[in-house]
């Protein structure tokens, strides 16, 4: 609401109806020593036309880059449609659908969605959407716990995105459960199945598994997979859903498939937007799905033989009783679900599969312009998707502030999570990227580190 459209009149005439003096009456339970003092800092207020202006002002103070960054958050092109579809009165304001009766739009909306990412993944059940990618690794990792009972260790690879392996951390460290960090082998990125064969790691409920990783990496699925089973483990599947597009879904890895699947769902019609919202998603066996955290929208028909749809899991813990809840995290990300929903409709399998292409390819391309630039390297030489590890010669920090002095953010140093790595820098390519924004890349690249490393000439022989 762009606007509050009570007048002191019709706020007088609220207080009255209620029998209270005034709005500060209705905070009296708030200690006063707790209550908010006025903020002196805070210029004077002003009317709508002076804050119009002051915004224009401000948002000529920012530039539009061009990103070549991803490391879990993408900028892929959003078809006009899916927001202005999303965004209508009937999407946009609708609230979780507790009434089947009232809520049957919304309902479908979440249903084909489920249908759509048990087709991505090639798994028997998904719910209708977490938090965001992150914490739906850490409902997975609680799902597998509670599922394997015998072990509350879980294996996480160093693969995995720092981040979401902080979120796990934090959720789970009070529950007893242990997380073990997993080494990858430097030169090709990934995690060596015969490194993990060779390991005494004990009993343990679960190994996740990154397709592509943090680095775009493609692991070797199928091998894992196999070894976490052949262990009585269950495989956590954490995957970019564009990437499925092309790749083996994970209910298809090793000779069983995953047994759980989560990832984010922001590549898939969910804008940037400076970090979120987004959503995640979850996937599994049917065997596990009374541990499914969330909810799920089954379909059924009433009485006069009608299609309709109801929700028929719900296992949070504002629905049942708190002990036996899967997730203390009641939230339902609805609107981004509904967005996903109409932009894989719209795209469709083959759509999909085009863009994870020219993303592919893209990130080909750019990678042979590099290769041709002195003091730039790959850090890794197996096969990858979306993006990539770059090593420069240089400092990376001052070769990404050079960049963007140029207008492009030009990837995420590692150097931070991944000492190791030195100065690495992660490189994203979308479909958003034209052959001539690749090719400008590689050259202000060139400049780049070439003037920082190219020797001065040497001084004239002066001697006699």
């Amino acid at each position: 609401m762009p606007f509050v459209p009570h007048t002191d009149e019709d706020i007088r005439a609220m207080l009255a109806a209620i029998g209270v003096e005034s709005v500060e009456a209705l905070f009296d339970e708030i200690p006063r020593s707790l209550r908010a003092h006025p903020l002196p800092e805070l210029p004077p207020a002003t009317n709508e036309l002076e804050i119009v202006r002051l915004m224009h002002s401000r948002a000529e103070h920012d530039r539009r880059y061009r990103t070549f960054i991803g490391a879990g958050a993408y900028e892929h092109h959003v078809p006009a449609a899916v927001w202005q579809i999303a965004t209508r009165g009937e999407f946009y304001t609708s609230y979780t659908p507790y009434q089947a009766e009232a809520s049957q739009g919304t309902l479908q909306v979440l249903y084909e969605y489920q249908s759509m990412m048990t087709a991505l993944t090639a798994l028997a059940v998904t719910n209708a959407s977490l938090y965001d990618g992150a914490s739906a690794l850490a409902e997975a990792v609680l799902m597998a716990v509670r599922t394997h009972k015998s072990s509350r260790r879980v294996l996480i690879p160093r693969t995995v995105h720092p981040s979401y392996r902080k979120t796990v951390r934090t959720i789970v460290k009070n529950q007893d459960i242990e997380i073990v960090e997993l080494p990858y082998d430097l030169p090709r990125g990934h995690v060596d199945p015969q490194y993990l064969a060779e390991m005494e790691l004990g009993d343990f409920a679960a190994l996740v598994i990154p397709q592509p990783n943090f680095f775009g990496v493609l692991e070797p699925v199928d091998a894992l997979t196999d070894w976490a089973n052949a262990r009585g483990a269950l495989a956590i599947a954490l995957v970019n859903p564009l990437s499925l597009a092309l790749l083996k879904p994970p209910g298809r890895w090793g000779r069983n498939g995953a047994d759980i699947a989560v990832g984010d769902g922001q590549p898939l019609g969910i804008p940037l937007s400076a970090g979120g919202p987004y959503y995640g998603f979850m996937a599994c066996r049917k065997e596990l799905v009374r541990q499914m955290p969330g909810r799920i929208v089954g379909r059924t028909v009433d009485a006069q033989g009608r299609t309709g749809f109801a929700l028929t899991l719900q296992a949070r813990e504002q629905h049942i009783r708190r002990s036996r809840a899967t997730s203390n995290i009641c939230t339902n990300q609805g609107l981004m679900v509904t967005a996903s929903t109409i932009h894989m409709a719209l795209l469709g399998p083959e759509g999909l599969r085009r863009v994870a292409r020219v993303c592919h390819a893209g990130l080909s391309m750019l990678l042979g312009k590099l290769s041709a630039v002195p003091g730039v390297s790959r850090v890794f030489d197996a096969p990858a998707f979306h993006e990539s590890a770059l090593k420069f010669s240089v400092p990376a920090e001052d070769v990404l502030r050079a960049l963007r002095a140029r207008g492009i953010l030009g990837g995420l140093s590692l150097k931070s999570d991944y000492p190791e790595i030195g100065d690495g820098v992660l490189v994203c390519v979308t479909e958003t990227k034209t052959e001539s924004d690749l090719s400008e890349y590689a050259s202000h690249v060139a400049r780049i580190v070439g003037d920082r490393f190219t020797p001065a000439p040497c001084a004239p022989n002066s001697a006699p």
